[in-house]
């Protein structure tokens, strides 16, 4: 199983005046978005599916790929790891599934997947960490396949 954990692009800040759930990108973030999408497209197969936050900002950065969305309220900021795990059927999944989500749930979720150990990783905006989960001799591995920040792009 592939599993892609994008974590939204560059919002406004939070402030008292904005509900956070409604906070939405900026043009910077508009762009990050785009070049990270325009990246993934080239990558993903069709058949991945594409599971967002329903915050605003998470919305728009998955909008930006073009493809039908799933939104998910494990993956809202609140969330947790075992929700988002349990939500993406982790390892048992078929095909990938490419999460738009938040900080610190993603790189919680690389921590954990990758070391065994929780950790608060970070994960740029706009930035994502593409794993792979493979068995070998009879065990589940877990391998880093790519981390992607829009500034590489």
């Amino acid at each position: 199983m592939d599993l892609i954990l994008w974590r939204h692009a560059e919002a406004l800040e939070a402030r008292e005046d904005i509900d956070d759930m409604n906070r939405p990108l900026t043009p910077k973030g508009e762009r990050q978005a785009h070049r990270i999408a325009n990246w993934l497209n080239r990558q993903l197969p069709s058949s991945a599916r594409v599971m967002a936050s329903p915050a605003r900002r998470a919305q728009q950065t998955a909008d930006a790929l073009e493809r039908k969305v799933k939104t998910v309220v494990a993956l809202a900021p609140d969330g947790t790891v075992e929700g988002l795990l349990h939500a993406v059927r982790w390892p048992e999944a078929r095909e990938p599934v490419l999460v738009v989500g938040h900080q610190p749930t993603l790189g919680l979720a690389a921590a954990y997947l990758l070391s065994g150990q929780p950790a608060a990783w970070a994960v740029r905006k706009g930035g994502l960490w593409w794993l792979r989960a493979r068995e070998r001799d009879g065990a589940l591995q877990v391998v880093l396949h790519a981390v992607v920040s829009p500034e590489l792009i």
